[in-house]
């Protein structure tokens, strides 16, 4: 409850009462009313909502930078500021962030030759320490925030609240799917609490770009590391989008801007995993020329079916091929409402005619994602969340690129690429081994079909096939019916005998002979009987629950 008093408070300071007063009736007005702060006065209201988010903490913070993904969502001048989003903060004295290693490596100091404490880098979750180990090797130590996991879990009850609240206050915004997009969100922060899923994520990116020459990846110390604590190899270099210091170290940016691209393309179109968080601080030029990858924590998957899909897609949208493009966007699982189809085809072919037209060097893909995001959000299309963040890794590479080399053009770099894909995936010796495979298990398939014709007429002219149409619910009350029958017959049948012989029992000072043993033997068939049924509908019941189940 103090938290959620923080967070209205927050809202109420940047200009938000009227959205707290919907959410939460009640409140009194003159807590509502108060406007924003002097020093946001002139601020746009997409302006005041990055300065709240920015003020209500690291898990919003974090939502936030997943918003910005959402092209097809939000307004672009939202977007533009949800992307200034700071991950920031002050950073921890070494004497606080050490109970943390304390905690998760009992005799780290032993491992240890040295550890800075001062930290190179803090971020909301973490923050990062150049240290030695006791070989001399010289490591960045990554070491999560303390308690930050249970900040985390709680902001997100919080948001999952909120979410589910502005479903009922709001219902048309319920085509955004708010519950959904903080479930996703809730699956991604916290694997990012677990270190140990970003360095299985850095060894695997490792691998998988280790045949390509000039790209780095640290190497990952497990002996040294846990849940929450990370070490690996200390990575020198300047930012990528620094690009005076890289023509100061005589480097050709060109040159890295075109092994950053082929890098990209190999993990999104080839490997199916691929770097996540693409932002220039997580990629650094060394002094050698190579290109380094740092933070794992956000990392993406595609799986075989839908990396092909994603490949058509991209083909469609370069070549400028409606149907190519219609078809993915259906595969992909998204959700056009059916009296609209028409509509968004035509849209959709007007903006790819309007790029088809310009000339090699004016193609640029990111205002291709930005115009289709834009359509997507007119049409109010349900997007899978992993397309949009797919989008938003290809547009922000596309950027860096540019800012690298501003003669780089999306379209030119990208169709070779897709062709030599395309081949591998049609033409390649596996391709054409599963293509081989298929046809022949259709043409057994259709060599068997004279036999099994011939099979059914034999059948039908010997009268041995029978054809019962029986409607399933009108069975299952015959059944019933029939089952209910029974019963009543035979409970009448046990009444007739209890009765039958309870008045032999009363005529038993007759002349009737053996009347009593007649009696209680009548007696003890009903009993007989009636347990007899009893066990057998408590058996039919339990039967009938199995099926249910």
């Amino acid at each position: 409850m103090r938290r959620y008093g923080q967070i209205a408070d927050i809202l109420v300071k940047h200009g938000f009462g009227i959205a707290v007063g919907e959410l939460f009736p009640g409140l009194p007005h003159r807590l509502l009313s108060r406007g924003p702060d002097g020093r946001e006065k002139g601020y746009s209201v997409y302006e005041r909502i990055r300065c709240a988010i920015e003020e209500l903490g690291p898990t919003y913070i974090k939502f936030g930078q997943i918003m910005s993904t959402r092209r097809e969502l939000f307004p672009p001048e939202m977007i533009a500021e949800l992307l200034r989003l700071q991950d920031q903060v002050p950073p921890l004295l070494f004497s606080e962030i050490r109970v943390i290693l304390d905690e998760s490596l009992p005799g780290w100091e032993e491992k240890f030759e040295y550890i800075d404490p001062l930290p190179v880098a803090a971020a909301s979750l973490s923050q990062v320490h150049r240290g030695i180990l006791s070989d001399g090797t010289v490591v960045a130590v990554k070491i999560q925030r303390p308690g930050i996991g249970e900040v985390i879990e709680t902001d997100l009850l919080i948001l999952t609240s909120l979410a589910e609240r502005i479903e009922r206050v709001f219902p048309d915004l319920r085509v955004f799917n708010p519950t959904g997009i903080v479930r996703d969100f809730s699956v991604q922060i916290r694997k990012e609490l677990d270190f140990t899923r970003d360095g299985k994520n850095a060894e695997r990116i490792r691998n998988n770009m280790s045949s390509i020459k000039g790209i780095r990846v640290p190497r990952i110390f497990w002996e040294v590391s846990s849940r929450r604590v990370l070490t690996m190899e200390f990575i020198d270099g300047v930012r990528i989008d620094d690009t005076e210091s890289i023509r100061r170290m005589g480097l050709d940016s060109k040159d890295i801007s075109e092994k950053g691209f082929a890098a990209y393309l190999n993990q999104i179109m080839v490997d199916g995993f691929f770097h996540g968080d693409p932002h220039p601080g997580n990629l650094l030029v060394m002094e050698n020329g190579d290109l380094a990858f740092l933070d794992f924590g956000i990392c993406m998957l595609l799986r075989p079916d839908r990396r092909e899909i994603f490949i058509r897609l991209v083909h469609g949208l370069v070549t400028a091929d409606v149907d190519i493009s219609l078809q993915a966007f259906s595969d992909l699982g998204f959700s056009i409402p059916d009296e609209e189809q028409e509509l968004f085809r035509d849209d959709l072919y007007l903006l790819l005619m309007d790029y088809s037209d310009y000339e090699v060097s004016q193609y640029d893909f990111s205002k291709v994602i930005i115009e289709l995001s834009e359509m997507l959000r007119k049409y109010q299309v349900r997007v899978p969340g992993e397309f949009m963040r797919l989008m938003k890794v290809l547009g922000m590479v596309t950027e860096i690129a540019l800012l690298l080399d501003p003669s780089f053009v999306f379209n030119r770099r990208v169709r070779p690429y897709l062709e030599e894909i395309m081949q591998e995936q049609y033409f390649s010796p596996d391709a054409i081994k599963k293509e081989i495979r298929t046809g022949i298990s259709s043409l057994q398939a259709l060599l068997r079909i004279p036999d099994q014709v011939n099979l059914a007429l034999r059948r039908v002219g010997e009268g041995k096939i029978r054809v019962d149409i029986v409607a399933d619910d009108i069975r299952r009350l015959q059944e019933t019916i029939d089952r209910s029958t029974d019963r009543m017959t035979i409970t009448l049948l046990i009444s007739s005998i209890v009765i039958g012989s309870s008045l032999l029992i009363i005529a038993s000072d007759t002349t009737i002979r053996y009347c009593g043993y007649i009696a209680f033997t009548g007696y003890a068939i009903a009993v007989i009987v009636g347990i007899y049924i009893i066990s057998r509908a408590i058996r039919m019941a339990r039967n009938s629950l199995h099926r249910r189940r």
